[in-house]
């Protein structure tokens, strides 16, 4: 079956989901059996013309995707994420907690710990029981290790501002500038510049931040391929280990674990970096909406 046959037929049942209102199209395909290309991705997360969304996630059985075999002894699901332009993204830190909360609502998992096979590698999540009055549980990630790697010296460019920016990997790079007011950030539709040149050859996310009190920040944020965001979980765990590191704060050296308040224009991010360098983040996850969509639109859209 390709999507082209499933269009001719019944149609591609899709949901949509957010996680502090970074906001997903879900494709189930447990066997594996659609190809959804760049063009059809963006199509689909196109806010006028599609459903919308900041990405996609395609929820696959790991042996059943070349990308994720291998993880397969480890994670049963894939979570094969895409950018709303098409383009692959490694991880994604709301998505991943989108994706099992899907999967509890699906009763493809039970509430609880859960393994989720990414690009980025397998992340270990914690959905919680469901409150009494049917409030969703909020989701806990370890989103693996921080990497801050070189060079020294990136700065970020806006208009005619310029700040200097720590260089965060989370599986995906990450670009973290500190400033004064998170308006200074424009408009983000473009994405701002960096420097030196090349330094970031498949592009970053790039993470504007200021302080609201102790180990409390916002931040805002420019997500590569889709443009700004509501919310970036990699880029909240990138800001709160750039935050502790300027803070003087390292769980390496302390033995202590750090939690920072990560404030995000959908909401907030509860962001804990361990002494074994392990980053969690704890933060809410919905699914939405139920539907299918239109074959003879979907049958378009492949051809």
């Amino acid at each position: 079956m390709s999507t082209s046959s499933a269009a001719a037929g019944t149609g591609l049942s899709f949901l949509k989901g957010h996680g502090t209102q970074n906001d997903f199209v879900i494709i189930p395909d447990p066997e594996g059996l659609l190809d959804i290309g760049p063009a059809a991705v963006a199509r689909l997360c196109d806010r006028r013309a599609g459903i919308g969304g900041d990405g996609l996630l395609r929820v696959v059985r790991s042996a059943a995707d070349p990308a994720a075999a291998a993880q397969a002894g480890q994670a049963e699901w894939f979570m094969d994420y895409r950018n709303s332009d098409g383009s692959i993204g490694e991880m994604c830190g709301n998505g991943v907690r989108v994706f099992a909360r899907y999967l509890v609502q699906a009763r493809l998992a039970e509430p609880g710990a859960l393994a989720v096979a990414t690009r980025a590698g397998v992340r270990q999540v914690v959905v919680a029981e469901d409150a009494a009055d049917g409030t969703p549980g909020e989701v806990t990630v370890d989103m693996g290790r921080a990497l801050l790697p070189g060079p020294d010296g990136i700065e970020v460019t806006v208009g005619a501002r310029s700040w200097p920016a720590r260089n965060v990997n989370m599986g995906n790079p990450h670009a973290v500038a500190f400033v004064a007011d998170l308006g200074h950030a424009g408009d983000l539709l473009s994405a701002p510049l960096t420097s030196p040149e090349g330094v970031y050859p498949e592009g970053v996310n790039v993470e504007f931040v200021v302080d609201r009190g102790p180990k409390h920040v916002a931040m805002r944020v420019h997500e590569r391929g889709s443009g700004e965001t509501r919310s970036c979980g990699t880029g909240a765990c990138a800001v709160a280990v750039a935050a502790a590191r300027r803070d003087g704060l390292d769980p390496a050296v302390t033995g202590e674990p750090v939690t920072y308040t990560v404030d995000v224009p959908g909401g907030r991010l509860v962001i804990t970096e361990h002494p074994d360098g392990r980053v969690e983040k704890t933060g809410p996850a919905e699914i939405v909406a139920t539907g299918t969509i239109d074959p003879t639109w979907l049958g378009g859209l492949l051809a």
